[in-house]
């Protein structure tokens, strides 16, 4: 009776283990909950399959010339119109959703890439390591974001790669901020001091152990992040120092554009509102991830 007993003793945190949703499917009915954010992921899907079929999906080259057709009105040929110079703008708009992606993620990634490894050192180490780093995270910080892109794209010359670097720098900051502060709490926890005293070397404890535990703040901050790259980039563009002609940059056909507003409006009716639908999109789904992935929320 004792072993019988004992089995089904056993047995009980099995089952209810067996029955406890696992840590992604948790996340996912969490985010689920959030209506505004499921609508964000999905527009951000829907510019995803945009960007990768765009070769397949668009109806025209979007490079190609026609000032027979110029200044087109919306019609069944060409759903969006045409350009002052005949391309369509459609095609464009496609072909420029890859343009406009990679800006936002290479950026991000440049920024990430630095502010993460910058913050790691500065949260595990401390002392003189942490004052100098913050130090120049601080002296970024005194620039307004724009500000500091704008200097950097006119010293390094107008072209779609720089305003990825621009862009990328003047993110550094907030990444770096971030994941200092986690390290600074997750570094305090005994199982890094107990991983310390088996000998474990500086890097493994901060890359190994340290790193994984604070993604959450950091997968929430590069997808917000993604939102300010893609508007930013556009806004360079916008200056005619970002994507020069011919690239079918959202933020560069919004430009060209601006010369026909009052008599053919459509030209920078349809880059505006791709640029404003996919960083709402960003914007939502990160503020949804941030609600899903924060344990303290309440479900």
């Amino acid at each position: 009776m004792n072993v019988e007993y004992a089995g089904q003793k056993q047995a009980l945190p099995k089952q209810a283990l067996s029955a406890r949703p696992g840590k992604w499917r948790t996340f996912y009915l969490k985010l689920r909950k959030n209506k505004l954010a499921m609508l964000g992921g999905y527009v951000i899907l829907f510019y995803f399959l945009v960007a990768i079929f765009a070769p397949l999906l668009a109806p025209y080259d979007p490079y190609h010339i026609d000032l027979v057709n110029k200044l087109k009105p919306p019609s069944i040929e060409h759903w969006m119109g045409t350009d002052d110079k005949g391309r369509d703008v459609l095609s464009r708009l496609i072909v420029g959703t890859r343009l406009s992606l990679s800006v936002g993620f290479v950026a991000v990634f440049i920024g990430a890439f630095f502010g993460i490894v910058l913050g790691l050192f500065a949260g595990y180490y401390g002392k003189w390591v942490d004052t100098i780093i913050m130090r120049v995270i601080d002296v970024l910080l005194a620039f307004p974001g724009i500000l500091l892109a704008l200097a950097i794209v006119s010293a390094l010359g107008p072209s779609l790669i720089n305003v990825m670097i621009a862009i990328g720098v003047f993110s550094i900051p907030m990444f770096a901020r971030i994941v200092r502060g986690s390290t600074l709490s997750v570094k305090k926890l005994e199982y890094i001091d107990a991983i310390r005293s088996l000998g474990a070397s500086d890097m493994r404890i901060i890359f190994v152990h340290i790193f994984p535990n604070i993604l959450s703040p950091i997968i929430v901050q590069a997808t917000l992040r993604l939102a300010t790259a893609i508007l930013s980039a556009a806004g360079l563009s916008f200056l005619g120092l970002g994507a020069q002609p011919p690239l079918p940059e959202w933020g560069a056909m919004l430009s060209n554009g601006r010369d026909f507003l009052f008599t053919v409006p459509y030209l920078a009716l349809f880059p505006g509102l791709a640029i404003s639908t996919l960083v709402i999109g960003f914007n939502v789904f990160g503020d949804g991830l941030r609600d899903a992935l924060d344990p303290r929320m309440k479900q």
